[in-house]
């Protein structure tokens, strides 16, 4: 059994791997390998997409490796449990609006917007540490309190048609989507591979949950 964290040219991908393996060591879950390669994602047990910078260029980046955007689609149309992170979650919605309109996979039907913050004191990009609110329970959330604290690095965020889809948020002048999820699908606006306890948890509940 493997997890698959995609390599496609965006990502803080060793944070992120490092931060699976350890988790993996302390709380279990399958094998963990950073790949590009479209037949090992068609053979993971679970599929991590990470993504930092421009919502088109990291779309870009994955429809440029071939093969990669039918193997994920297969996996998750199979069931399989997958996760986005900051852009890789972004790119779950049905469309970006950073530098004009881009599609997304469309997993997860909502547009990606700019945070508006009402208070004009609170800098764009979000950045550093939040309180989550968490909005409907979920499994990747099992063992993280009620104002626990996530690391944000983010302009954009995920606005979703159905509210349902929303996990979590948390408030920046504005209510700001943290997680979105549903089904075997789930991915988090913050960055659990650096928001250190608390994420270390979700990235742990994520290796273990079975949809």
């Amino acid at each position: 059994m493997t997890c698959a964290i995609i390599d496609y040219g965006s990502g803080n991908l060793h944070s992120a791997e490092k931060s699976f393996q350890r988790m993996r060591r302390e709380a279990g879950g399958p094998e963990i390998t950073v790949t590009s390669d479209p037949e090992a994602v068609l053979r993971a047990e679970r599929i991590v997409l990470p993504g930092v910078g421009a919502f088109a260029d990291c779309q870009a980046g994955l429809m440029a490796v071939p093969g990669m955007v039918e193997a994920l689609r297969q996996r998750v149309e199979s069931g399989t449990p997958f996760m986005g992170i900051c852009v890789g979650m972004q790119l779950l919605a049905t469309v970006g609006r950073e530098f004009g309109d881009t599609p997304g996979l469309g997993w997860i039907p909502g547009a990606v917007t700019a945070l508006q913050p009402s208070d004009p004191a609170l800098k764009v990009p979000h950045m550093g540490w939040n309180e989550l609110h968490i909005d409907r329970p979920h499994p990747i959330f099992d063992g993280v309190e009620p104002g626990e604290h996530a690391y944000f690095v983010h302009s954009y965020h995920v606005t979703p048609d159905d509210i349902s889809h929303r996990l979590a948020h948390v408030n920046y002048g504005t209510k700001v989507t943290a997680a979105i999820g549903r089904d075997n699908i789930v991915g988090t606006q913050f960055h659990p591979e650096k928001s250190q306890r608390t994420g270390l948890r979700v990235i742990a509940n994520f290796l273990n949950w079975a949809p």
